[in-house]
């Protein structure tokens, strides 16, 4: 593995701290049935933005975490590879992989530079994986690398009101903008010594297009009325997410 940023390797030391309760949760994810996104579980078959059908597709999944995904993809008849930064959370996914008899490879290295070679992929996917953890400049040119012609690649990130509206603190989103949308990039919260990466609408556009790709939707998902609340303080709770889109799904095809 080549050796990882700064911010990846703060991210690094803060992930192996949040893994035990991530552990906690993987049978949980594992198990489930449906392909759901983001804090509120909207699903797959709402918001539409995988290929309707997954079987014999290769996808690497950035940022893999768990590998939850990946799973959910495998019973689809996927073949996936899960790519992630913290050894603690592929060992969580091992044990997931041993208890519900799936077996697909997991490669422990950044999203930013990825030891899998070019056009390997029909499917490149990151639900707050490498999407918002690594620096976009970096792992979506590597996505667009590892994408054949015609592949796709999907992300799941934040809502852009949702950050302009996120206080310093662990505390949700508000009715007031708190920050500047220029110049969006690098954050460093004051609770945390992880490192997050947020960009607006036309960056994310003008990257995506420099690195290969069109962009063919962006779905801006709405909290469910009802259901179960999430387990994240930092994020907007449900009024905020009917009213305006705390989670945005980014959906692009290398050219």
């Amino acid at each position: 593995m080549s050796d990882p940023s700064d911010h990846a390797r703060r991210n690094r030391a803060e992930w192996t701290a949040w893994a035990p309760g991530y552990a906690d949760e993987a049978p949980r994810a594992w198990a489930a049935e449906e392909i759901t996104w983001g804090v509120w579980g909207v699903p797959e078959s709402e918001v539409r933005v995988l290929p309707e059908s997954v079987e014999g597709l290769d996808v690497v999944e950035l940022g893999c975490g768990t590998a939850y995904v990946s799973a959910w993809l495998a019973r689809r008849g996927a073949r996936p590879v899960g790519v992630d930064l913290t050894p603690a959370q592929l060992d969580t996914a091992r044990a997931m992989q041993a208890r519900f008899g799936l077996e697909f490879p997991l490669v422990e290295a950044s999203a930013e530079a990825v030891p899998l070679p070019d056009a390997a992929f029909d499917l490149a996917v990151s639900e707050y994986g490498a999407s918002i953890w690594a620096d976009p400049y970096a792992w979506v040119p590597e996505a667009a690398r590892l994408l054949r012609p015609g592949g796709e690649l999907v992300f799941l990130v934040n809502g852009t009101l949702a950050i302009l509206t996120a206080p310093e603190e662990e505390k949700p989103s508000g009715r007031e903008l708190l920050r500047p949308y220029f110049g969006l990039h690098r954050f460093e919260w004051a609770d945390t010594e992880s490192v997050e990466f947020h960009l607006g609408y036309g960056d994310w556009i003008r990257l995506l297009r420099r690195s290969g790709l069109e962009v063919v939707d962006l779905v801006e998902l709405r909290a469910p009325e009802e259901g179960p609340e999430h387990r994240y303080p930092g994020l907007p709770e449900r009024w905020w997410a009917r009213q305006w889109p705390s989670e945005e799904i980014w959906r692009a095809r290398r050219l």
